[in-house]
């Protein structure tokens, strides 16, 4: 056989070789999406709440936790402001913030990531009270019978954490500020999650704490594999929450018991990490993680439903409604998934990266990106309606006179022009 024609043969079998090879890297770094049904655990009956609460209970405690709710779907039926807004008072925060403020008694409740704490009058934008912890903070409180439940990381200056320190709960009077207690833990980013008094929360020491806040005792523990950084949801008795081990678990809220763990979708090099919070509804666990998929759980089984892949790590916890599932990613488009397939209904290019989560409210959603800006858009077409120069992570909470705007490092207090 002629000597080139023989050397051009083991050139193509190696580029042959070369690009199967290549193709199967490639599939083991980017498992296929899963396309979800409608027909498979999926509960229309149990989705995000859209009856109001009482009067009384919405001037008391409007915006009680991070993500709105127990089952964190960050839709807000009790309010009905839309944009456009004009500032009344802004409050500097001297530093990063990263997580909205919750909205009680008056009163705007919120931390930086530096560990400054204000207590701001929603009135007048005035700081009737403020704390300075030292120590790095990356986490909305939680707030409930005039108590302010807030976590503690390391040690300030946070440009590079200590992973072995310890990191604390603390409750406050809402009034006065002053420490009521103080629990110590593991570093802990999480959003705490207060429900029949027991407060949720996970830590960089690997655990996931229920803690009993008469007694300030754990009731139970459960330790997983990695650092646990995303905040717990709570629906129909169980805890969910993600650790940086890959799985998702579902705990049973009173005892701890393991109800059942998810993994994400193995990959070559490993797996991707859950830092956003889950969000329940439909009888199904929202969540994305940093392999750059939005995936959906079965909340009874834990059975994977539908993954859906974007173009970035997805840090952003999702929001629900009208069986609309809406994350932003980190490749700079904001995503409208459908809840029961998983399929995209519509995309926003951002112009930047988005970390924060979303809120739904009067029809709206609202997000913000790296690129300090903060949008409003339409949540059924994905229009937008409104933009605001200025936020980073999850931008809006409200009550019923106002809404509340995070930006980079201010706090803004916005009502409607209309």
């Amino acid at each position: 056989m002629n000597r080139k024609l023989v050397i051009g043969l083991l050139a193509l079998l190696v580029f042959a070789a070369g690009a199967a090879a290549a193709v199967y890297v490639w599939k083991q770094r980017n498992p296929a999406d899963v396309r979800g049904s409608s027909t498979e655990e999926f509960v229309t009956t149990e989705g995000p709440a859209t009856t109001t609460r009482p009067e009384e209970e919405v001037l008391k405690e409007p915006w009680p936790t991070y993500g709105f709710n127990d089952q964190r779907t960050r839709f807000a039926p009790d309010f009905s402001h839309r944009p456009p807004y004009k500032r009344v008072w802004m409050v500097k925060g001297r530093s990063l913030l990263e997580y909205p403020p919750v909205i009680a008694y008056g009163h705007a409740y919120f931390g930086t990531n530096y560990g400054l704490f204000f207590a701001v009058d929603v009135e007048t934008g005035h700081v009737d009270w403020k704390k300075d912890f030292g120590r790095c903070t990356a986490s909305s409180p939680h707030i409930a019978d005039g108590v302010v439940y807030q976590p503690l990381m390391d040690p300030s200056p946070c440009a590079k954490h200590n992973e072995s320190a310890p990191g604390f709960m603390i409750a406050m009077d809402a009034e006065t500020g002053q420490v009521l207690w103080r629990f110590k833990a593991g570093v802990i980013e999480t959003p705490p999650l207060l429900v029949d008094g027991i407060l949720y929360f996970g830590s960089w020491d690997r655990k996931v704490y229920a803690l009993d806040i008469q007694t300030q005792k754990p009731i139970w523990t459960y330790e997983t594999s990695g650092q646990v950084k995303d905040g717990p949801a709570f629906a129909d008795g169980t805890i969910f929450i993600g650790s940086y081990d890959g799985n998702v678990y579902a705990l049973d809220s009173k005892t701890g018991k393991l109800r059942w763990k998810a993994a994400a979708q193995s990959r070559l090099g490993g797996h991707g990490n859950w830092y956003a919070t889950p969000a329940v509804a439909y009888g199904r666990v929202f969540i994305g993680n940093t392999d750059g998929k939005m995936y959906a759980f079965g909340a009874k089984s834990g059975k994977l439903l539908w993954v859906k892949s974007t173009g970035g790590y997805i840090y952003s916890s999702a929001a629900v409604w009208e069986k609309t599932v809406y994350a932003g990613s980190y490749d700079g488009r904001f995503y409208a998934f459908d809840a029961a397939t998983g399929d995209v209904r519509w995309s926003f290019p951002a112009g930047g990266p988005i970390s924060g989560a979303p809120t739904v409210m009067a029809g709206a959603v609202y997000f913000s990106t790296f690129k300090d800006r903060t949008f409003a858009l339409d949540a059924k077409s994905g229009k937008r309606i409104w933009k605001f120069n200025d936020g980073q992570y999850s931008p809006l909470v409200a009550d019923e006179k106002r809404v509340y705007l995070t930006g980079h490092r201010r706090v803004y207090g916005l009502e409607p022009q209309g």
